[in-house]
């Protein structure tokens, strides 16, 4: 690549982020950063009625979130200021008027109503719809007039005779022709610009050299071609990214129950880490058989020859299986902090409780480390070490193991003979460990005989640490508790 690229990501502040603009500006990010090119923030917030200086936010802050920092942008300025579309209207009126003037544009005068009713006939005779160009043959003269006069107008595009064909830098050589594109508006009545046209316009003002976008802006690409050559513009590259598909192999979306806002995920308990590789695994591949690789890795190796043209579908079990692995790899430290807001909004501590716990929480954490593949599911699985001793939830699969056993009360027992002098003597772990593997072999016994009643007694769980860490974790005179308990409810 010969010149440094210049990539932009342009959201409306209309909502949350959706994890399609989020794979995108990931996309961008890498790319950018790869060739030493720049990353633009531009938000399009021309959409007055729904843009919100609060979903501008949510988005910077996610963004920022992820890792993925514009050199250009809203907050942090740059060279072809302003970086909201709501800012640059003059700049695009200006630019209508000269498309007016060269007659590549025209105004059009025609009623809602009419348009309407245009369409309903075109629809009745099974055609597309489209403009008629009833006022494309309008006198220039005539037409100014009646927009001097006040006469409501909206600004459409002459869209001209021939085809339109570009390279795409996924999909390889695309055309379209000509005909097929209606005479679109560029600017609204009332003087609210269009996104076919804006775009156009603060693409060329930025310098933009790489746009890099949705599948779903394909058919979008003509009439934006058409306007750079009537502008005599150059025009980036275009990279049509592949859709993020559903389950049902259509494009993933709320309406067919699947989250699709990166915010949901983060409120899941998601590793960022797991975010970004599931992302961007959705439409490329770092070679062919690496799954999980790093930001690192991704920025070295991301090509836009490697980038997929089929849509990509959205694996929720692969998901999953990526967050266990990269919160597997987690420091005992980094995971707690990580599930601290979940065991609080849980209710099983206080911001406090966990800061004055110290080394205890960090253990316990750890020792589910193997178990959870969300921070949010820690609360399900440590929830019985802060239950009532008499009253610690049974796990059907836990209870079933337990009983299985026709001796396991009087084991229970025996053992709780052995156990009771050394859990108020703080034995340490090791050694009671060790000692009741001990017990176990003298007594004749396998280890399931004990263990699985002891450790739907101790727990009410079917897995998970070891017992002898649970012991420490909730103390000598609560194990023997737990004990007691566990011989009484499972002698039935």
């Amino acid at each position: 690549m010969t010149d440094t690229p210049r990539v932009r990501i342009a959201p409306s502040p209309t909502g949350n982020i959706h994890l399609g603009l989020a794979r995108t500006s990931l996309f961008n990010w890498a790319f950018a950063k790869r060739h030493g090119g720049a990353f633009v923030l531009r938000i399009e917030d021309t959409d007055k009625e729904r843009s919100t200086m609060e979903s501008e936010r949510q988005i910077l802050e996610g963004l920022a979130w992820l890792g993925v920092q514009w050199d250009e942008g809203p907050d942090v300025g740059g060279p072809y200021e302003p970086y909201r579309q709501s800012e640059r209207v003059e700049r695009h009126m200006a630019t209508a008027d000269r498309l007016l003037e060269s007659g590549r544009a025209y105004r059009c005068f025609c009623s809602k109503e009419r348009l309407d009713a245009l369409r309903a006939e075109q629809e009745s005779r099974k055609e597309t719809p489209r403009y008629d160009r009833k006022c494309l043959g309008l006198d220039p003269a005539e037409s100014a007039k009646r927009a001097a006069d006040g006469e409501p107008f909206t600004v459409r595009f002459q869209v001209p005779e021939g085809r339109t064909a570009f390279t795409d830098l996924v999909r390889g050589e695309v055309s379209f022709d000509n005909a097929e594109v209606d005479d679109w508006v560029m600017v609204r009545q009332g003087g609210n610009p269009t996104y076919n046209f804006v775009v156009v316009c603060d693409d060329a003002d930025m310098k933009i050299t790489h746009v890099l976008r949705g599948e779903e802006h394909l058919t979008n690409t003509p009439k934006q071609l058409l306007l750079y050559r009537a502008l005599d513009l150059d025009p980036p590259a275009f990279a049509h990214l592949p859709l993020m598909l559903g389950a049902n192999r259509k494009k993933l979306s709320k309406r067919d129950g699947a989250d699709v806002a990166l915010e949901d995920y983060r409120k899941k308990g998601f590793p960022k880490a797991a975010i970004i590789n599931f992302l961007c695994l959705q439409g490329w591949a770092l070679d062919g058989e690496t799954e999980v690789f790093s930001v690192e890795q991704l920025v070295e190796n991301f090509d836009l020859s490697d980038v997929s043209k089929g849509g990509a579908v959205f694996d929720m079990e692969k998901f999953h299986w990526m967050a266990g692995e990269y919160l597997r790899k987690e420091s005992p430290e980094t995971l707690a902090k990580h599930c601290a807001p979940y065991v609080v909004e849980a209710g099983l501590m206080t911001e406090d409780e966990i800061a004055d716990s110290g080394e205890w929480f960090r253990a316990v954490v750890a020792g589910f480390q193997d178990r959870i593949r969300l921070y949010s599911e820690l609360p399900a699985w440590i929830a019985n070490l802060f239950a009532d001793d008499e009253r610690v939830e049974y796990e059907a699969a836990a209870e079933k193991n337990a009983r299985k056993h026709e001796g396991r009360v009087e084991t229970l027992k025996s053992f709780l003979a052995w156990l009771t002098p050394k859990l108020t003597s703080d034995t340490p772990v090791d050694e009671l460990r060790d000692g009741a593997k001990e017990w176990v072999k003298g007594a004749g016994l396998k280890f399931p005989q004990l263990f699985q009643p002891l450790r739907c007694a101790l727990t009410g769980q079917a897995g998970g640490p070891d017992l002898f860490d649970v012991m420490d974790w909730i103390g000598g005179e609560r194990s023997l508790s737990r004990i007691q308990a566990g011989i009484r409810r499972l002698a039935d």
